[in-house]
């Protein structure tokens, strides 16, 4: 359907070196502008982000040091990206959390004030998370066309998630799985083990603080280390671990740094 639009809406997308707004930064960026009269624009640019891409998003995104090695830095193009969207309203896919802030970073970095107040912001996932639920009720009623009767009753919602699990094993037996990314996980089978490893695919410890990257090494999910595998970064600097042991971390996630640090370093 035709939108209803008083001002240009510009519908934006960021590849970046990784998901921290503070640190990292925009190594492509894309934009669909949209006006009221009904015309299209498009801009797309690769940015040299000014800092090494690691491994684990160029995998995702299928940018290499080498792709951008002799693009502008977003400074150098700022004030066409800034010119470009106008006064145009936001929108994207999960641009409150991750897109906009990271732009937004840019600019500032780039001496630019980009003014937020007077734009709409419009962010699609979170108008799917609002208007088609993932709760319980939501998936009881989806795979088993029913209405959960006494939600929240832990023995009603124990039984109906029986239900709901039975129901989704039979819906995609023999299904191709793939990540958000597209990558192929496996086959949906009637097995607990493989389901186990297709739900739990980059799980190693229970907070998340760790994950396996693609070559199956355990690495850093969070802080100054993120990205890094556990092995590299102790040798790096071995106090991190007295830190973490000593910090307010769960004991699981406790436990699986003890454990690769054992496997790699021995027990001195």
């Amino acid at each position: 359907m035709k939108l209803n639009l008083k001002n240009p809406i510009a519908f934006f997308d960021l590849e970046a070196t990784g998901t921290n707004v503070s640190t990292d930064r925009i190594v492509e960026i894309s934009i669909v502008k949209l006006t009221p009269d009904g015309g299209q624009q498009i801009f797309t640019r690769r940015v040299n982000p000014g800092i090494p891409i690691p491994l684990e998003a160029s995998l995702i995104h299928g940018i290499y040091d080498k792709d951008i090695k002799n693009e502008p830095f977003f400074r150098d193009i700022a004030k066409d990206v800034f010119q470009f969207l106008g006064q145009a309203d936001l929108a994207g896919f999960n641009v409150l959390k991750y897109d906009i802030p990271l732009l937004v970073e840019e600019f500032l970095r780039s001496g630019i004030d980009f003014d937020l107040e007077r734009r709409n912001l419009l962010d699609a996932q979170k108008i799917f998370h609002l208007m088609e639920k993932r709760n319980l009720t939501a998936a009881y009623k989806f795979y088993c066309g029913r209405k959960l009767e006494n939600a929240h009753s832990a023995e009603a919602d124990t039984l109906a998630t029986v239900d709901v699990f039975r129901a989704q094993v039979e819906r995609y037996l023999g299904e191709e799985v793939e990540d958000l990314q597209g990558n192929r996980l496996g086959v949906f089978e009637n097995d607990m083990k493989k389901i186990h490893d297709l739900v739990n695919e980059k799980m190693v410890d229970l907070a998340g603080r760790f994950i396996f990257n693609s070559q199956g090494e355990e690495i850093f999910n969070f802080g100054k280390h993120k990205g890094k595998t556990i092995e590299q970064a102790l040798k790096e600097e071995p106090g991190y671990y007295d830190w973490m042991m000593k910090g307010d971390f769960p004991l699981d996630t406790k436990r699986k740094l003890t454990q690769v640090k054992l496997r790699g370093f021995g027990t001195k």
